[in-house]
Order: structure tokens, then C-alpha cells, then sequence
């Protein structure tokens, strides 16, 4: 029995695609359930890049052989297809599939921003296309196409975006390696916030700086001092202020005893 041989085997039972890590561990369960028989104890010592150099071989070999079906790798995870071309008869059996809504233009700008400059945030992704995101970032997320990877190390720590295993398998590509080449989208220039600033590890800002007991002491005393000259003035001011209102007041009499001087005079020259 050959190792690619029980992998065709579980890939033609499984309804899903499977990965190289997950076959091992198949391999492992079996081998821990099974710990008499010889063989099984053989291949529980089969690890991922066996696998995976196995599943390659089993590929080439479908793909030699012009069978109806063919061994394929997407986001990670390897799966047995029918070829093209045996469409029309598959659709009749089964019925047709079920497929999630086309994206929308607008949508597939976004979705190549964040495949081509991941991890990107939102913000980034708006200076690129010139317009604002948030609905189209929301149908993404919710479509599971993105997802959060994490936060930006700028002020205001915004979230980080990323594509996920499901946007691989969606358009039918292994590795974001596979993309297509596209230099300038990844040259254009963004402007990014302003990095928090760190004086050591673990520590998200600039510590303020520590005073001395003496030196705060001192600080004390000082402030002390202009508290108590600052109420001296205040003191001051307000006997200047005092004395202009005295003099004010003086000034205000004098000024009533003229009027009434010159009342009196009036009256004088009415009797005459």
C-alpha cells in the first residue's frame, strides 16, 4: 500500500478540502487507535511535506492520465474537481449549485487593494481609491472574504485588514503568490499616521519624566512663593484700587458743595 494511494482514498471520501496538516493528523488518530497493526504504525510517521510531495505526484498523474476529474490545491487545502467540460451532465444529477452573488466593481477595487497591500487599514485603502469604504468593506467582512489581522502600530491603533483561506478559495487560487503581478497598485503611496512612540518594550507611550524628592521639593517651595507674592499684589492692587475710590468719593463732595454753592446763588438773585 502507497502513501498516495490511502491520501486519494480520504480526498474521495472527504465533501470538503483537506489539508496537508489535516491528513497528518488522520494519519495520527488512526495510528494511536490502531497501535498493533504495523502498517498503520508506518504511516503515522508520514509528515506534511511527504504529504504534500505525494499529492503532487497524485496531481501529475491525473493530470497525465486525462481522467474526468483532476487532484487540485486551493487556499491550502487539496480537493478532487470534475473538468470543465462535464458540466452540462453533472448540472442535470445535481441540480444546479448555489453560488454567492457576483462582486460588485467597487467591491473587487477593494478586495485587490487588500489582497496586494495586506496588512492595509481602512484609511490607507481610501486614499488609494479616493472615496469612502465602509459599505463595501462591511459586505466584504460579512461575506468573509476579509478579515481583521490585527492593529495598526500608529495613533489611534486602527484595525488591520487582511484576505482570507475563503477569498483564495473564491477565486480558485492556492497561494496569494499566485496573483497576478501588480507593481503599480503596490507602489502607490500612502500617507500613514504618525507611529506611537516607545522608550521601552511593552510600553505603549513616552513615560513622563520623574522628579527627584528634592527637585519636587524645591518645585514646592517655588510655587509657594509666587502663590504668596501673586496674593501680595492682589493685596496692593486692591489698597490702590481703595484710595482711587477715596479720592473719588473726596472729589464727588466737593463737586456737590459747588452745585449747592451755586444753588444758594440763584436763589439770591430770585428774591431780588
Amino acid at each position: 500500500m502507497e502513501l498516495k494511494s490511502i491520501l486519494e482514498s480520504l480526498l474521495f471520501t472527504s465533501q470538503k478540502p483537506v489539508s496537508a496538516k489535516e491528513l497528518r493528523q488522520v494519519f495520527l488518530r488512526t495510528g494511536d487507535a490502531l497501535t498493533d497493526d504495523e502498517q498503520v504504525q508506518e504511516f503515522k510517521k508520514a509528515t506534511a511535506n511527504q504529504i504534500n510531495k505525494a499529492l503532487d505526484e497524485l496531481a501529475g498523474e491525473y493530470e497525465e492520465s486525462a481522467h474526468s476529474h483532476r487532484l487540485i490545491q486551493v487556499a491550502g487545502a487539496w480537493q478532487f474537481v470534475t473538468q470543465p467540460e462535464y458540466a452540462p451532465w453533472i448540472r442535470t444529477l445535481v441540480g444546479e449549485k448555489q453560488r454567492p452573488a457576483r462582486l460588485s466593481a467597487p467591491a473587487l477595487e477593494t478586495m485587490a487593494i487588500v489582497a496586494y497591500r495586506q496588512p492595509i487599514t481602512r484609511s490607507e485603502i481610501e486614499q488609494i481609491r479616493g472615496v469612502s469604504v465602509d459599505g463595501t468593506m462591511q459586505k466584504l467582512l460579512e461575506r468573509g472574504l476579509v478579515e481583521q489581522t490585527g492593529k495598526a502600530a500608529v495613533v489611534g491603533r486602527p484595525s488591520l485588514y487582511g484576505t482570507t483561506d475563503l477569498f483564495l478559495e473564491y477565486f480558485g487560487i492556492a497561494t496569494l503568490e499566485e496573483l497576478p503581478a501588480a507593481d503599480e497598485l503596490r507602489k502607490i503611496q500612502v500617507d500613514r499616521p504618525e507611529s506611537i512612540s516607545t522608550a521601552e518594550p511593552g510600553l505603549a507611550t513616552t513615560p513622563p519624566e520623574q522628579l527627584t524628592l528634592d527637585e519636587a521639593a524645591s518645585l514646592k517651595e517655588n510655587t509657594a512663593a509666587e502663590i504668596a507674592e501673586s496674593d501680595d499684589s492682589a493685596d496692593k492692587d486692591d489698597e490702590d484700587l481703595d484710595e482711587d475710590e477715596d479720592e473719588d468719593d473726596e472729589d464727588l463732595d466737593e463737586d456737590e458743595d459747588e452745585f449747592d454753592d451755586e444753588d444758594e446763588d440763584e436763589d439770591d438773585k430770585d428774591d431780588d
